[in-house]
């Protein structure tokens, strides 16, 4: 184990980055995943029990994952091999498993760490699970993207999945703090410009060490920045967000329930994150349209029109004055009052439609456009409902075989108070020219 960091022997190295030079040497280094690591923490569990079992690590860049697998293990004595998903085949991979195997009849045991091992096919995916099954290696997988949807379920069956948490303000500041020291300098910032470096970094450790090198090789000596003078020294990085992956469903996930729970203001800051981050404004126009019929509903008909006008606005508008239309929206579906009656009630419908088959609708309202359907019964006995004094029949529309149904249940919030009151109505007349 005399290579787990073959570099530790040239900390004065300053060519190294600094993200290298302050690489932890044991896990009670590690900033951050104090649910991990801390003294009931799962790993120190594993750890305690001289036992290993093949980890996926999923969570954002920056947070540790690397360093927590070859610290681990150093921990419990296993040889630390390393590959990456981006970079390696299936002939690389039968090189490593070769290796290990040869190891193993040596009394060695591997940890093979797989960077972004999301990036694996399927079927590579499926040829860890023979080494993993006969302990050829202990597998430790990284990932930025939700193992449930990128990883296939048998390697998930044996594996355990642990969260990595973005690091918080708090550990951004210690590990400023720590390379300060390292440097032996103190970052050129006042306080304000301190603490809008934490929020550039946006949970990522390693970016963050990597602005702490832009600003202390760009300022000027004895030069101290304000926050405008830092974002003039470094770029501002893109925030943590990927408009195929994980990130756009959380954040879309986020702005739908926040709209649903009536919070306008939540609801525009997440609206506001996703145009930040470059989302495609008429893919948000199209999540509000839905809202407005899955969330608002007939609580206030005006909701869809609303919804849809924005969108026509953007489109006519275009970025950036069209976001405002949209924005508008946001605030308009978070107030109106809410339903789900009838997304509830079309759900029911199709549920008992796929369920029942093809039934025969009453002959009654059939037409009979033949003198042969005519003469078989078809629209015989209909009533036109608009030439009954209440403008309403009382007919029964659904088929003999499943007889009548009830999937509309208007809320009492809104305008479906009124749809209340006129179902109540026409089941009440029903029922009476039903009795007659």
């Amino acid at each position: 184990m005399s290579d787990l960091f073959a570099t530790a022997s040239i900390d004065n190295d300053t060519a190294r980055p600094l993200a290298d030079q302050l690489r932890p040497r044991s896990l009670d280094e590690v900033i951050g995943q104090s649910h991990l690591l801390g003294p009931d923490g799962t790993l120190r569990r594993m750890i305690a029990s001289g036992r290993l079992g093949s980890l996926i690590l999923w969570g954002p860049p920056g947070t540790g994952k690397t360093t927590v697998a070859r610290l681990l293990a150093y921990q419990i004595g296993y040889r630390f091999e390393q590959i990456s998903a981006v970079f390696s085949g299936v002939a690389d991979l039968k090189k490593v498993f070769e290796k290990a195997r040869f190891e193993r009849l040596s009394g060695h045991k591997t940890l093979l760490f797989v960077d972004e091992i999301h990036r694996f096919n399927r079927a590579q995916q499926d040829g860890f699970l023979p080494v993993m099954e006969d302990g050829t290696v202990v597998l430790v997988g990284a990932t930025t993207e939700n193992p449930s949807f990128e990883l296939n379920a048998a390697l998930l069956s044996r594996s355990q999945v642990l969260r990595f948490e973005s690091l918080s303000l708090d550990d951004l500041r210690l590990l400023v703090e720590r390379a300060e020291a390292l440097t032996e300098a103190m970052l050129p910032l006042d306080e304000e410009a301190r603490a809008t470096l934490l929020t550039l970094a946006d949970g990522d450790g390693r970016a963050l060490l990597g602005l702490v090198e832009e600003v202390l090789a760009s300022a000027k000596p004895g030069e101290i920045l304000d926050a405008a003078g830092l974002l003039t020294v470094v770029q501002r990085r893109a925030p943590i967000y990927d408009k195929a992956q994980d990130g756009h469903y959380n954040l879309i996930s986020a702005l739908h329930k926040t709209v649903r729970g009536s919070d306008p203001d939540a609801a525009l800051y997440y609206f506001a994150r996703m145009l930040d981050a470059g989302e495609d404004p008429l893919f948000l126009a199209r999540r509000l349209i839905r809202m407005a019929v899955e969330d608002v509903g007939l609580a206030d008909p005006l909701a869809l029109p609303q919804a849809v006008a924005g969108r026509d606005a953007y489109q006519m508008l275009g970025s950036p004055e069209g976001e405002l239309a949209l924005a508008q929206v946001v605030v308009y579906l978070a107030l109106a009052p809410k339903s789900n009656a009838v997304y509830t009630a079309f759900k029911g419908a199709t549920s008992v439609a796929k369920a029942t088959g093809s039934p025969m609708p009453p002959m009654v309202i059939l037409n009979a456009p033949t003198k042969l359907m005519k003469g078989s019964g078809y629209g015989e006995g209909y009533q036109y409902d608009h030439d009954t004094p209440e403008g309403f029949s009382g007919q029964e529309y659904f088929p003999e075989k499943i007889g009548r149904q009830k999937f509309y249940e208007p809320v009492e919030r809104g305008a479906e108070r009124d749809y209340r009151k006129r179902i109540d109505y026409f089941e009440r007349l029903r029922a009476e020219k039903r009795g007659g």
